[in-house]
């Protein structure tokens, strides 16, 4: 989750807002590639998660990336809760989950030698200090209770919310771990036409990347959990936004959308200031109840479009949502599934033409299959598995046309990132799918054996 944001003044008019989105719009040529990862971290002797402070911890590791790795240190009441280095950040999910927030890179050979530096120095400090590193969508065995929790001010708040507005907040922040790619839009017209692509196809990267077929020690009939669970967390942030699909789209009607999602809290000094079910348009008028009197900064606006959480949302740029965290190989797929299908118009066009056809019932359905099912989900008379076929052509051609290098001119293009999903398409089967067979074959239903066999 999102560090607090910074910069910007008071807002003395509703334009600020809409104008806060428009400022991320930027030519075809500054256009950037921003990829995030979470993954769970383990003792390797009891195979318990790890908790925040001691000699095998979450500290443990971010000191070692700090005073080894250069790493500048971010703290939260004299706590190391993070950390900056080259535009990158290092930052704790809820439950302990170490997350990668790379930093815009031109392409993806340069933001996959990102994330591969990343792991190979966390695994280096990992292995000095008895610590292991797993790519998953869900804890597959820890309880809600055996999690620890972060010393983040934002992350108690959350904590103590979830309850009154869904049935798996809580599950979502402590026991699940995703893969995103954050991308660029040109124009209003550019990022209208992102989105809508963006929402109707998030289905079928939680397909391709379906990685959390396990929670509390055995199958839990999903082949996507962490998917499933977003569907049941706070109807007023979440899901599919219908309202994208309409005329009227732009960055003014995504501002009345925000607007209308109840708040979190306000970052002040140091300090989270409890704000939840609150409203921000009482907060433009002077009127929030837990700041009278203040109106907020484009600091606030900032903070608050990062406690919103559909399938993909638009701050300064746009954020695909819907994929399982996963194994070392598919971090880079992710990135270069989105660039090839966003990053060329071509391929943006064709993707639109795929789906603009579908009613908001249609989007749904397959929102609501892909957490279950995976490839083998099917919706009118359609697999996702050939869906996902037709749209990996699509995203494949468009790395082709992107033209980008690799290697120092040895590798021609970017495709290659997609090989891990295109022989998911060839076979049928995700990485939840080659777990289970797992489970139910040499593993004799003993999860232990994921940690050995799939961690990084």
């Amino acid at each position: 989750m999102s560090i607090p944001q910074s910069g910007g003044g008071p807002i003395e008019s509703f334009d600020q807002l809409a104008e806060y989105l428009e400022s991320g719009c930027k030519p075809t040529e500054d256009w950037r590639i921003g990829t995030e990862h979470e993954k769970f971290g383990y003792c390797k002797d009891s195979l318990m998660p790890l908790p925040y402070e001691g000699e095998r911890s979450v500290l443990a590791v971010m000191e070692g990336l700090r005073d080894l790795h250069g790493w500048a240190p971010v703290l939260e009441a004299d706590k190391l809760i993070g950390l900056e280095k080259d535009g990158a950040n290092v930052s704790l999910e809820p439950g302990g989950q170490l997350e990668l927030s790379g930093a815009p890179l031109r392409t993806i050979h340069e933001t996959c030698d990102e994330v591969n530096t990343h792991l190979r120095d966390v695994k280096d400090i990992a292995s000095k200090v008895g610590v292991g590193f797993i790519g998953l969508g869900a804890a597959p065995q820890w309880s809600h209770e055996q999690m620890p929790v972060m010393p983040k001010g934002r992350y108690k708040l959350m904590t103590d919310y979830m309850d009154s507005v869904g049935t798996m907040g809580k599950t979502m922040m402590y026991r699940t771990c995703t893969v995103q790619v954050n991308l660029d839009f040109a124009s209003e017209a550019d990022m209208v036409q992102k989105f809508r692509v963006a929402l109707a196809l998030q289905p079928v990267a939680t397909a391709l990347f379906a990685n959390s077929p396990f929670l509390d020690g055995k199958p839990n009939g999903m082949k996507s959990w962490r998917s499933n669970v977003w569907k049941h967390l706070d109807d007023a942030r979440t899901g599919m936004l219908p309202f994208v699909f309409e005329d009227g789209m732009g960055f003014e009607r995504y501002v009345d959308y925000a607007l209308d999602v109840p708040m979190y809290f306000v970052y002040r000094d140091g300090k989270y200031i409890n704000a939840l079910g609150q409203s921000f348009r009482d907060f433009l008028n002077g009127k929030l109840p837990a700041l009278p009197g203040e109106v907020p900064t484009l600091s606030d606006w900032a903070d608050h479009l990062t406690t919103i959480f559909p399938e993909a949302r638009i701050k300064k740029f746009m954020e695909m949502r819907g994929a399982d965290g996963g194994p070392w190989r598919r971090l880079c797929a992710l990135p270069a599934f989105w660039t090839g299908l966003m990053y060329d118009q071509t391929s943006l066009d064709a993707a639109w033409d795929l789906v603009k056809g579908w009613d908001t019932e249609t989007r749904q359905a397959w929102r609501d299959a892909a957490p279950v099912d995976a490839l083998q989900a099917s919706v009118g008379g359609t697999s996702m598995r050939d869906l996902a076929a037709q749209v990996l052509e699509i995203s494949r051609e468009g790395l082709k046309r992107r033209a980008m290098p690799g290697a120092g001119g040895m590798i021609p293009d970017e495709r290659h990132f997609l090989h891990a999903l295109e022989d998911s398409v060839e076979s049928g089967k995700t990485p939840a799918d080659e777990l289970l067979e797992h489970y139910h074959g040499d593993w004799n239903g003993d999860l232990n054996r994921i940690y050995a066999e799939f961690s990084y």
